[in-house]
């Protein structure tokens, strides 16, 4: 009768081991996720920005593709030969994000280009000095919709980070830089 009590009270104890560890796993799980989507949304933008530079180098540049494209095609992996625009690997960008328009004066690309920067600039001085999160700042900004939404403000986050008009308080948290 001992040697059962014991065996059912190794068996709750390890269950209740087990669960412990599950909850744990699962908040990793899901803190690796967003992660993941925020490194799948900065490589997007990379894509997107070298593309951009592609077809700016070839646009600037009648002549043939010279030895530092050819480098630079080399870089990303591409053939020397196919250094043209790379339309087939810079994925469709979505319909809302505010970028510069092809033709237009320069007054017009700079407004529409930092529109949401001077926006999330706003809010910051909105809330004062406070920490806040990527997600806070989307959601005050109406931009909460999906995740893609949400990194893009976040890399625009990092952007304001790098140039030294928000700084980085934490993993996650921003703060307006004091001046």
């Amino acid at each position: 009768m001992v040697s059962v009590t014991r065996t059912t009270r190794n068996v709750e104890n390890t269950a209740e081991s087990l669960q412990e560890e599950l909850a744990r796993l699962e908040v990793q799980k899901q803190a690796l996720e967003r992660e993941l989507a925020a490194v799948a949304a900065h490589l997007g933008s990379v894509q997107r920005a070298l593309g951009a530079l592609d077809i700016l180098m070839h646009s600037q540049a009648a002549a043939p593709p010279t030895a530092t494209a050819a480098a630079a095609s080399a870089r990303r992996g591409q053939p020397a030969a196919t250094a043209g625009p790379r339309t087939d690997s810079v994925p469709a960008e979505p319909a809302d994000t505010e970028r510069p328009v092809a033709g237009g004066t320069d007054a017009d690309e700079q407004k529409k280009y930092g529109k949401v920067t001077e926006q999330i600039m706003e809010y910051f001085a909105a809330v004062g000095d406070v920490d806040v999160r990527a997600r806070d700042v989307a959601a005050a900004l109406g931009r909460d919709t999906d995740s893609g939404s949400i990194n893009g403000i976040r890399s625009t986050l990092d952007r304001l980070v790098g140039a030294s008009r928000v700084r980085r308080t934490g993993r996650g948290l921003y703060r307006a830089q004091r001046s």
